[in-house]
């Protein structure tokens, strides 16, 4: 895992304020599952987010790679970036899928993952990649 620190955008909700990212990339395996969970919860610390916001963020992130590893191409990685900043975590996990479709929003596990996190979103693309962008802020206990 790597950090870079950058500013922020006028319209990325914080005011221009100091943003770090965080890279982390593990194999594309349930058992790497553990790993996320840790750094999800470290970097939710760092960002100052309250004890409940951490534990809905680390199980909302185990959830989220949980979904997109049913379809992993077998040996790809699963990719992991945090954007955090005071009060704020943006955590997005990305794979390359053997279909590259877009993840349903009519599950029960999307409920869930819109239950434990603030913000949900989806995307696809480049190639079969598929990403789940999770974002909480301090204090937020989801829809």
């Amino acid at each position: 895992m790597h950090a870079a620190d950058g500013t922020g955008s006028p319209g990325d909700g914080h005011g221009g304020g100091l943003l770090d990212v965080a890279h982390l990339s593990v194999p594309a395996a349930g058992a790497y599952l553990v790993v996320l969970r840790t750094a999800t919860a470290s970097l939710a610390t760092r960002a100052d987010l309250t004890l409940d916001d951490i534990e809905d963020l680390r199980i909302a992130v185990d959830e989220a790679a949980a979904l997109l590893l049913v379809s992993a191409v077998p040996g790809s990685a699963l990719e992991c970036v945090f954007t955090l900043s005071p009060g704020f975590l943006r955590v997005t996990v990305s794979v390359d899928s053997l279909g590259g479709e877009p993840l349903s929003r009519d599950t029960f596990a999307w409920t869930v993952l819109n239950a434990l996190a603030g913000e949900v979103g989806s995307s696809t693309g480049p190639g079969q990649r598929v990403a789940i962008e999770l974002t909480k802020r301090r204090g937020d206990r989801g829809e």
